[in-house]
C-alpha cells in the first residue's frame, strides 16, 4: 500500500512536472518571442536613431540656410534703403532741374521778349534806313544844287551809318546770345531727358528688388514651417523612442521574473 502510495505520489509529481515541463516550454516560447521582438524593436530604435541623426543633420542644414537667408535678407533690406535714399536723393535732384529748367525756361521767355523788342526795333531801323536812303536820294538831288547842304546830308548819314553799324553790332551779340540760350535750353532738356529715364530705372530696379525680397520672405516663411513640421516630427520620434525604452525595461523586469521563478521551478 505504500508503495502503491508512493507510486500514485510520483505519478502525480510526474504530471505535476509535465504540468511544469509544458508551463516552462510556454514561458521559454514566450520568451523566445519576446527576444524576437525586442529585437525587433532595437533594430527599429537603431532605424530611428539613424533617422533622427539624418534629420538633425538636415534640421542643422536648413538652419544654416535660414541663417544665409535671413542674412541675405538683411543685406537686401539694407541695398532697399540704399536704393530708397538714392531714389530720395534723385527726386530731390530732379526737383532742383526742374526748377532750374523752369528758371531757364522764364529766362528764354525773357530772351524771346527781348528779341522780339529787338527785331521790331531792327524793323524800325530798317524802316528808318529806308526813309533815309530816300531822303539820301533826295539830297543827292540837291547835291547837284547846293554844295553846302550836301556837306551837312553827309555828315548826317554818316552819323546815321555809324548808329546803324552799331544797331547792327547789338543785333549781333542779341542773336548770339540768343543761340547760346537756345542752346543751354536744349542741354537742359537733354539733361532732363536722362534724369527722367535714370529715374524710370532706378524705379524699375526698386521693383524687382521689392518683389526679390518678398519672394524671399515667402521662402523663408516656407523653411520656417518646415523646420516646425520636422521638429514636430523628431519629438514623436524621440517620444516613440521613450515608449520603446519603457517597453524594454518593463520586458526586462518581466524577464528577470520569469527567470527567478524557472530557478525556484528547477530547485523544486
Amino acid at each position: 500500500s505504500t508503495i502503491q502510495k508512493q507510486r500514485h505520489e510520483l505519478q502525480l509529481l510526474i504530471a505535476e512536472l509535465k504540468d511544469r515541463e509544458k508551463e516552462l516550454n510556454d514561458m521559454v516560447a514566450v520568451h523566445q518571442r519576446q527576444l524576437l521582438a525586442w529585437e525587433d524593436d532595437r533594430q527599429r530604435i537603431l532605424t530611428l536613431a539613424e533617422r533622427c541623426n539624418i534629420l538633425e543633420n538636415e534640421l542643422h542644414k536648413r538652419n544654416e540656410i535660414i541663417k544665409t537667408l535671413t542674412q541675405r535678407l538683411k543685406l537686401l533690406e539694407s541695398q532697399q534703403n540704399d536704393s530708397k535714399t538714392t531714389l530720395e536723393h534723385t527726386q530731390q535732384k530732379f526737383k532742383e532741374l526742374s526748377q532750374k529748367a523752369t528758371d531757364t525756361t522764364l529766362h528764354c521767355q525773357v530772351l524771346e521778349e527781348k528779341n522780339q523788342n529787338l527785331n521790331c526795333s531792327v524793323l524800325e531801323l530798317s524802316a528808318k534806313i529806308g526813309q533815309l536812303q530816300a531822303r539820301e536820294q533826295e539830297l543827292l538831288t540837291m547835291l547837284k544844287l547846293k554844295d553846302k547842304d550836301i556837306l551837312e546830308a553827309t555828315d548826317h548819314i554818316t552819323k546815321f551809318t555809324s548808329k546803324f553799324k552799331q544797331l547792327e553790332s547789338a543785333l549781333r551779340a542779341a542773336k548770339s546770345e540768343e543761340f547760346t540760350i537756345n542752346k543751354e535750353k536744349q542741354d537742359f532738356k537733354l539733361k532732363l531727358k536722362e534724369l527722367l529715364l535714370e529715374t524710370n530705372k532706378l524705379k524699375d530696379d526698386l521693383c524687382e528688388k521689392m518683389k526679390e525680397n518678398n519672394d524671399q520672405r515667402e521662402e523663408i516663411m516656407h523653411l520656417k514651417k518646415e523646420n516646425g513640421y520636422l521638429k514636430n516630427e523628431l519629438a514623436l520620434s524621440v517620444e516613440k523612442a521613450n515608449r520603446k525604452d519603457q517597453l524594454l525595461q518593463f520586458a526586462k523586469s518581466k524577464q528577470v521574473r520569469t527567470d527567478t521563478e524557472l530557478s525556484s521551478l528547477r530547485q523544486v
